[in-house]
């Protein structure tokens, strides 16, 4: 079998398918420690239950007549059962469906509910050419929807449905803080339409991750299927981490998906709303990676210029062939590196880069252009 990446919304052929405790220890026992806030007095330390609930997941109650406080750890159920219900399933018409019978041949996959009002994020590959998206809530009921926004160098959009009162989702705050080892949730609708809000659960393979991706990745070995397409990772306090987009394909491959991670996910919505589009800088040049960083070496080499795109950058006297060091005063040596740094910044806005030009090292200011 051919290796590849996958994208992971569902083509379905209705015909086709007519006819055919622990958890808790693993999810937050990751050996780094949890800062709760917390009180000494004479000798002994206090612990506010709300922190410890905020830290954890979990909930606890007090009893007042025996002055004691129970606390029920998070476990994959209560997880589930608190996400689920944000979850939604979107299905449509897409424009190229082959040789499939058009009166059967639709795609699907999945999305988060993020704004009581109806706002829903998913993948742009989920929704990019297709028609009639019909979306369907977890608790069964159906809209239409329409397809307000597409970012595709993030795989992110937005899905609009007339509803009110729905239920949100929690991303985690940014910087996304995380480690490998963690226990994560995924909810999606793989590969027929029927099986909405199917929950796996695994953990966190790795972070930092570039894979046919402009932004770093996570990696999960939690089962990511055809129909997971834009659906939550969740951890065990019930953030959504991530937004589901990609599986890796092989005859000797198992489990090895990617999410968009969270940071990434408010990045790209915030430009949404705020912008219509992801205002996206750039330095206006073709850059390309060395040999090391391109099979995945650690490496500290720079990144050289290919070709200069902007006139900001051509007055800025940048060259073909400069060796491209620091960026704002960080070392960056793949794209990924510099897409991630380049997050913070707008168009029009000025930023310090180090090159190598002519075999002298120089720094530079230029105006970044639109990306």
């Amino acid at each position: 079998m051919k290796r590849s990446m996958l994208r992971i919304s569902g083509l379905i052929v209705l015909g086709a398918i007519l006819a055919a405790g622990s958890a808790w220890a693993a999810g937050a026992g990751n050996g780094a420690g949890i800062a709760l806030n917390a009180k000494k007095i004479d000798g002994e330390i206090y612990i506010k239950a709300s922190s410890l609930t905020s830290a954890l997941g979990g909930s606890g109650s007090y009893d007042a007549e025996t002055s004691t406080y129970t606390y029920q750890p998070a476990d994959i159920p209560s997880v589930i059962k608190k996400v689920s219900p944000s979850v939604v399933a979107i299905i449509g018409k897409p424009t190229d469906i082959g040789s499939a019978d058009p009166r059967y041949a639709l795609a699907h996959g999945t999305g988060a509910i993020i704004r009581q009002d109806g706002w829903i994020i998913t993948n742009a590959h989920v929704v990019d050419g297709m028609t009639n998206l019909v979306v369907v809530t977890a608790d069964g009921k159906k809209y239409d929807a329409e397809r307000t926004h597409s970012d595709p160098t993030s795989d992110l959009a937005l899905v609009k449905i007339k509803a009110t009162k729905l239920p949100v989702i929690k991303l985690a705050a940014s910087p996304l803080k995380v480690e490998a080892g963690e226990t994560v949730i995924a909810i999606g609708t793989p590969v027929s339409f029927s099986l909405r809000n199917t929950a796996t659960s695994g953990i966190l393979s790795g972070m930092n991750r570039s894979v046919s991706s402009a932004y770093n990745l996570l990696q999960t070995d939690a089962a990511i299927n055809p129909g997971n397409s834009g659906g939550p990772l969740m951890n065990m306090k019930g953030e959504v981490i991530g937004i589901n987009s990609l599986k890796f394909v092989d005859v000797d491959v198992d489990n090895l998906g990617f999410s968009i991670p969270a940071d990434t996910v408010s990045y790209v919505i915030n430009h949404f709303f705020k912008y219509g589009y992801v205002k996206r800088a750039s330095l206006g040049l073709e850059l390309e990676e060395s040999w090391s960083a391109l099979i995945g070496i650690p490496s500290t080499d720079p990144l050289t210029v290919k070709s200069v795109n902007s006139e900001a950058a051509r007055k800025a006297g940048i060259q073909s062939g400069d060796l491209l060091y620091k960026v704002a005063g960080k070392q960056v040596n793949t794209i990924v590196e510099l897409n991630e740094l380049l997050k913070g910044y707008l168009p029009g806005q000025q930023i310090e880069i180090m090159l190598q030009s002519d075999g002298d090292l120089i720094t530079r200011k230029l105006a970044l252009t639109a990306g």
